[in-house]
């Protein structure tokens, strides 16, 4: 392909050379450069592709796109200056790849919280409906029932329109993506070509990154700003920037609720382990998944499925058999004491907070709540003595215990946490570092139908610490517990 037909809405400074030359490849990392491809030098948040340009060219790059152009440059090599590296790594990928966002019914996911839900169960939903979907999240990434491993929420620019051009080729009519306030950030979403979006709920979280709330917003509104007319947009009307994340959209605009009026309404009926129980437009649906959140979801994937173009009742009767999204709200039960163990991806104070009031409305009364809780490390650190002080306040009895802790020290993570503590909070927890053994004492704790979570990881088969991923999953540590420990 021509170079210039790869620069196709790319904002450009200046060009030295020619870009009638043939590029067969584009690559933002120096190290994947082979004969004949293009170097985009883009700034991360750890390096500057800049500083690598030199290495690029020395492995066969024969063009290079960047913000800053070297001082000296070498002769037979293009140099083109852009506005914006990643903005132009985003465009570039599309034309690359022959846009393939165009040839499919791409429904981005934000949020902070239910991004992964959402996105998986509209891909079950199609998937049952007769498409062949694909599926962009968190816990995995698929093209039809073949699984790719995901490594960042939403790929880097080069890596997504790869994926769709794979998922175009083999025949997918829909895909499913979350969409994450990095991704929209830096740019990795930019020249995508969206059917439509939709809104989960906004809170806290990524601050490490974003440095303030308002900015976080900003970010995330600015995906539903860049939305065409023929796409539509949907909100969580319930959500207190709900209404704000559409109101510069030029697509078409819908909410959803469960208390007040809107497109997609839903009213819960009944809650319980054996699923959800509510109304969805009067309709009256038994849904197999789980709580308050879960309805806000089901309603958020009811109101996608509708406005690309799905039969009601048929969307309906589809859902009501689906489960959710791997760690998410995930239980077991022992066989011999009936402890329910809980294993969920909630790292947010509202996402804990949804978990546990979920929780409290299923007990019966007796029970004891037991909470497994520990905080990411190189992340927001305002959230840390939030997320404890919801475990305390509303369990029985708390560990506080490591996550991720990722560079840091997990018994500083912990000291962080304590700190939202008052006198009555920090007579209900203890400390364990250790997350085997926070979770085996947990579990030992817990008396027959006793609940226990484990909150932070979810469908993470890893524990990451000083830079190298150990194997890990919550789920596996719990069965070998319970058989362990004779529940």
């Amino acid at each position: 392909m021509l170079l210039s037909d790869i620069l196709y809405k790319v904002s450009i400074r200046s060009v030295t050379g020619s870009t009638g030359i043939e590029a067969r490849d584009i690559q933002i990392d120096s190290r994947k450069i082979k004969e004949g491809a293009v170097f985009i030098a883009v700034k991360g948040g750890t390096a500057d592709g800049h500083q690598f340009i030199e290495k690029a060219i020395g492995n066969g790059a024969v063009a290079v796109i960047g913000e800053i152009m070297p001082p000296k440059k070498k002769e037979g090599i293009v140099y083109i200056e852009v506005e914006n590296s990643a903005a132009a790594a985003a465009f570039m990928a599309g034309n690359f790849f022959g846009r393939p966002s165009a040839q499919l019914k791409v429904v981005g996911v934000t949020g902070t919280n239910g991004k992964t839900t959402i996105a998986t169960l509209l891909y079950k939903l199609f998937t049952r409906l007769g498409y062949k979907c694909g599926l962009l999240s968190t816990v995995e990434n698929q093209i039809g029932s073949k699984i790719v491993p995901a490594t960042h929420t939403t790929p880097d620019a080069i890596s997504l329109h790869a994926l769709l051009r794979q998922m175009a080729d083999e025949g997918c009519t829909h895909v499913f993506m979350e969409t994450s306030s990095h991704a929209i950030h830096q740019h990795r979403v930019s020249g995508l070509q969206y059917a439509g979006g939709i809104f989960s709920n906004i809170t806290h979280d990524h601050l490490d990154y974003h440095q303030t709330f308002d900015e976080y917003i900003r970010v995330k509104k600015a995906f539903f700003d860049s939305l065409p007319a023929a796409a539509f947009a949907i909100s969580n009307a319930d959500d207190k920037r709900g209404q704000v994340m559409l109101q510069n959209t030029n697509a078409r605009k819908f909410f959803y609720s469960l208390k007040t009026v809107a497109d997609f309404k839903g009213k819960i009926l009944d809650n319980s382990l054996s699923g959800l129980v509510m109304t969805v437009n009067d309709t009256e649906v038994h849904f197999r998944l789980i709580g308050e959140f879960n309805a806000y979801n089901l309603l958020a994937v009811y109101g996608g499925a509708v406005c690309l173009g799905e039969e009601k009742q048929e969307v309906l009767t589809a859902l009501s058999e689906l489960t959710g999204a791997e760690g998410r709200f995930d239980y077991m039960v022992s066989a011999k004491d009936k402890v329910i163990a809980i294993v969920d991806y909630a790292h947010t104070p509202d996402a804990l907070l949804n978990v546990l009031a979920t929780i409290k409305k299923l007990k019966k009364g007796f029970e004891q709540l037991i909470t497994v809780v520990g905080c990411g490390g190189d992340r927001d650190k305002t959230k840390r003595p939030v997320m404890a002080s919801a475990a305390c306040e509303y369990s029985d009895k708390v560990i506080f215990t490591s996550d991720n802790p990722r560079s840091e020290d997990p018994a500083q993570i912990i000291k962080d946490m304590e700190e939202g503590l008052g006198a009555a909070a920090r007579r209900k927890y203890i400390s364990i570092v250790d997350r085997r053994e926070a979770i085996k004492t947990a579990l030992s704790l817990a008396k027959p139908e006793d609940i226990v979570l484990i909150a932070g990881k979810g469908h993470e088969k890893y524990q990451e610490i000083k830079g190298v991923r150990n194997h890990f999953d919550d789920k596996e540590v719990v069965k070998e517990m319970f058989e362990m420990l004779g529940k």
